[in-house]
């Protein structure tokens, strides 16, 4: 097992979870720990470091801890040897099973979903938001599903609806010694007649950690699907006057993904605009047009813009806006736009500078920003 100071400067006090999300976000997620080691000095300097360093998360009730007494569990020694693995690693997983049911048992009334993490990932930007819509979407579908998987890896980024913990609890607790966590979760998706896994890409979360939990073997597990340093767009209403291709609005270039904006054919000064929910000093943009040399926007520039307005259409947009730069077959790209311009901006526009027959897709926004001292608006 990791030594409990690497645990502690790699694991729970990565912040990544509260740093990666907006306040509002942070007001409607509780996070839950569960501490599952019986050693007693090991819990108590834990919980020692986990007050100084997340005092305002407890107090918010946005962090809670807690521990289950060892005499709660069933054995976990002296187990059949599924699979042929060696009595250690099948007390192991037993145990990580076992874990989990009395951590989702704690949490299923606390709020409508629940989302199973390891300690020792790294997040998204704004992965609740992102959850949010997914979720939105699939409900509209109206087809049935018992999970949804934010990340390819073990039992990390996976999606429940609190109304099925209590099943998942008990489903975990009576087979905890036949298999790993991942193979029953996967069991108990099926059982809930959800035959296939339904995974949204790119990851929203990546494993960090260099050592398992179990025997403190080197683990160097990646999510390739994570894509945190390419997505830090802040949260958005997203514009546009182009005339929008069934169900492939202007909110999907902006927004993580594999979706895009498809426009039909743009007339000069047509736009797309992004609206941020607060004022951000943009550091830098990335735009990609066209898909495999088709769609490509072939003439429009990258605006920034401050001062928030309601225009005549009920949209929102800015009083001012300057250029920073025109796209060359069909992208743009700019670094280290602060040091020229540190001051906030609140919106981001692509306008066409002029028409063209063809189609346009707005494949993928990505803007890189610094935390501004401005208020968010209202």
């Amino acid at each position: 097992m990791c030594p409990t100071r690497c645990w502690l400067e790699h694991r729970l006090l990565n912040r990544s979870l509260f740093l990666q999300s907006s306040p509002e976000e942070r007001a409607s997620m509780v996070v839950v720990v569960l501490l599952a080691d019986f050693d007693v000095t090991w819990r108590v300097t834990t919980t020692r470091e986990i007050k100084t360093a997340f005092a305002w998360e407890l107090e918010q009730s946005q962090l809670v801890v807690l521990h289950v007494p060892q005499d709660q569990y069933p054995s976990v020694t002296g187990l059949k040897r599924n699979y042929n693995d060696a009595p250690e690693r099948v007390s192991f997983r037993s145990k990580q099973n076992l874990d989990y049911s009395f951590l989702i048992h704690y949490s299923a009334s606390l709020g409508r979903y629940y989302l199973q993490l390891e300690d020792d990932v790294s997040s998204a930007k704004y992965f609740l938001s992102t959850i949010r819509r997914h979720v939105d979407e699939q409900e509209a579908k109206k087809t049935n599903w018992a999970m949804l998987e934010f990340s390819v890896l073990g039992y990390i980024g996976k999606l429940y609806k609190s109304a099925h913990l209590p099943l998942l609890t008990r489903f975990l607790f009576l087979f905890y010694q036949e298999m790993p966590c991942d193979w029953l979760m996967s069991r108990f998706r099926e059982l809930l007649t959800q035959k296939e896994p339904i995974v949204f890409k790119p990851s929203l979360f990546q494993h960090m950690g260099t050592y398992s939990s179990f025997q403190g073997t080197y683990n160097k597990l990646k999510d390739k699907d994570f894509e945190e340093g390419l997505y830090t767009n802040p949260l958005a209403e997203v514009y546009s006057d182009m005339s929008t291709y069934k169900n492939h609005h202007p909110k999907l270039a902006w927004e993580p993904g594999e979706g895009f904006f498809w426009g039909r054919s743009p007339d000069n000064g047509s736009y797309l605009t992004a609206v941020f929910k607060a004022p951000t000093v943009v550091t830098g943009i990335f735009v990609e047009t066209g898909s495999q040399g088709k769609d490509v926007l072939e003439s429009a520039e990258v605006d920034i813009g401050r001062d928030v307005m309601s225009t005549k259409k009920g949209e929102k947009s800015c009083e001012e806006f300057w250029s920073v730069g025109t796209l060359e077959n069909g992208r743009f790209e700019k670094h280290e736009m602060d040091k020229k311009d540190g001051s906030s901006s609140s919106c981001l526009r692509i306008k066409v500078l002029a028409g063209q027959k063809d189609w346009v897709i707005i494949k993928k926004i990505r803007i890189s920003t610094k935390q501004s001292s401005i208020p968010h608006q209202t």
